[in-house]
């Protein structure tokens, strides 16, 4: 089997998305959200006709640093997405979703049958973890005697994502709708998913922990949500940080996708503020390239989700799962053109 999602976890052996011992002290949001398993994945071949997991989850209703959410986190989205597993299978490269967790709301653990078939053909299974909870113990059981083999994959370098509460996959109804999970699957690829939910602020200690990735194969940066009035105060040094380890690495800088709340205005993309937000990125990127820098590009995030954007989110901001999917249609071949 193959655990993907955590770039440090063959020197941390933990399920955190970011280094236990960063090179600074992480903001306390950061540092919390970072036990939380979004872009988690258990990949391998198998002839099993049965699969059942058995979870445990860090806290019963999800981990959220929002100062004015619910006590029990999450009203606007499905507790199959903050804390439960879905499952993909097929053939390698056409994997297809099967089945996901169902429990009781407040459990801190569950087990669930995610499969039952007739026959034993080898399929490639993907086992997605919680978006929104962190993990104390997760068991795979699988039929007695079964094969199980190494998954195919294109590339074992991973595409880095940094950004916010839509990265990290609010409100997906579960872990294999959000758009990093599906890129993941599209481009048969390792995506580290570094999006943390109210908190992606481009802070240079985030950026630092970050850049001390190995060999990543491409960095996305998508959280003006979080910070477009800091942007010109974040995104230099942001950049800076991660070209000091990886000069060559691709980095896309992607400006927000349109909130529900657009249709009504009189100029789209929230007025003055988000249009200047995004020229900014935009000559910033350009700028940089101008001056040597071949491998950092730019894409106008409000294309994202097509004309239709104000059906593609759950409360305006948040993509639903016709979002997320949209948005993975927009950057895969973006994507897979820079992987090239």
């Amino acid at each position: 089997m193959c655990l993907s999602g955590f770039g440090w976890l063959a020197t941390d052996r933990a399920l955190r998305r970011l280094p236990l011992q960063p090179p600074r002290d992480l903001p306390a949001a950061v540092d919390q959200l970072a036990w939380c398993t979004a872009g988690g994945q258990v990949r391998f071949i198998s002839d099993t006709d049965v699969l059942e997991v058995r979870v445990k989850l860090r806290t019963p209703f999800g981990m959220d640093c929002h100062p004015a959410a619910s006590p029990y986190g999450f009203e606007h989205m499905p507790q199959t997405g903050v804390s439960g597993c879905d499952l993909y299978l097929g053939p390698p490269g056409q994997e297809r979703f099967h089945a996901v967790t169902r429990f009781a709301a407040g459990m801190g653990a569950y087990s669930s049958v995610l499969l039952t078939r007739a026959g034993r053909q080898p399929l490639s299974f993907i086992l997605n973890l919680p978006l929104f909870n962190g993990l104390e113990a997760l068991q795979i059981g699988l039929r007695q005697g079964a094969m199980v083999a190494p998954p195919t994959v294109g590339s074992d370098r991973p595409v880095v994502i940094y950004g916010t509460s839509i990265t990290h996959g609010g409100c997906a109804s579960r872990p294999g709708a959000c758009y990093p999970n599906i890129l993941s699957r599209r481009l048969r690829v390792p995506v580290l998913n570094l999006g943390f939910s109210g908190s992606g602020q481009g802070e240079p200690e985030v950026a630092e922990a970050i850049a001390t990735l190995t060999e990543p194969a491409l960095f996305v940066l998508d959280y003006q949500a979080n910070s477009g009035e800091r942007m010109d105060l974040t995104l230099p040094g942001f950049v800076a940080a991660l070209r000091s380890r990886h000069p060559a690495t691709p980095i896309l800088v992607v400006s927000r996708i349109r909130y529900g709340k657009e249709a009504l205005s009189s100029e789209p993309a929230t007025g003055r503020a988000g249009r200047q937000c995004r020229a900014y990125q935009r000559a910033f990127v350009d700028r940089l390239r101008a001056s040597g820098d071949a491998h950092i590009h730019y894409y106008d995030g409000t294309r994202l989700l097509g004309r239709a954007y104000d059906e593609c989110t759950v409360d305006g901001v948040h993509p639903n799962d016709l979002g997320f999917f949209k948005m993975a249609d927009a950057l895969a071949p973006a994507i897979a053109a820079l992987l090239r």
